[in-house]
């Protein structure tokens, strides 16, 4: 698949908001265990410094998302912070990795100097393989550090890329 990755326009919510509970229902990659409902979705959205969307050019079907925004506040606001969504049937197409790809031009675009990624499961091997491939070096492992859905602790690992 050949997505095409563009800034999200409200129409997408209802898609993007599908998408993202999808992952937290799955419970073994985000730290969110709440589903949003619509109205929280909007906001939360919104509330990014930007969000992305990845549609299939065929069909324009939104297929993925990403949010961006500043790791922390003041002398470490020049940091950034995405996650990623992709839907189940649209995985391992490519469609990741063009988030993540437009998810760093847009943070460079916005001034930000690092990308950092505070908590990708260790298990998350496909995710882990794309970062790494992409330039991100791994900062270390924590252990225990996220709670799958089925109750067991596992590491997680940090990663950042300078993005100038």
């Amino acid at each position: 698949m050949n997505a095409i990755v563009r800034e999200y326009k409200k129409e997408d919510v209802p898609a993007m908001r599908a998408i993202w509970n999808e992952v937290v229902a799955e419970g073994v990659a985000f730290p969110q265990m709440e589903e949003l409902t619509q109205r929280q979705a909007e906001d939360f959205f919104a509330n990014q410094s930007r969000c992305g969307v990845a549609e299939e050019p065929e069909t324009g079907r939104v297929v993925g998302l990403y949010i961006l925004h500043p790791n922390n506040v003041g002398r470490c606001g020049h940091i950034a912070n995405a996650s990623y969504a992709v839907a189940g049937n649209a995985r391992g197409l490519g469609a990741g990795e063009a988030l993540v790809r437009h998810s760093l031009q847009t943070a460079a675009r916005l001034g930000f100097r690092v990308m950092q990624f505070n908590a990708v499961v260790a298990e998350n091997l496909r995710a882990r393989r794309l970062y790494e491939r992409l330039g991100f070096r791994q900062l270390g492992v924590i252990p225990g550090g996220f709670l799958t859905k089925d109750g067991r602790y596992v590491d997680i690992c940090p990663y950042y890329k300078e993005l100038l």
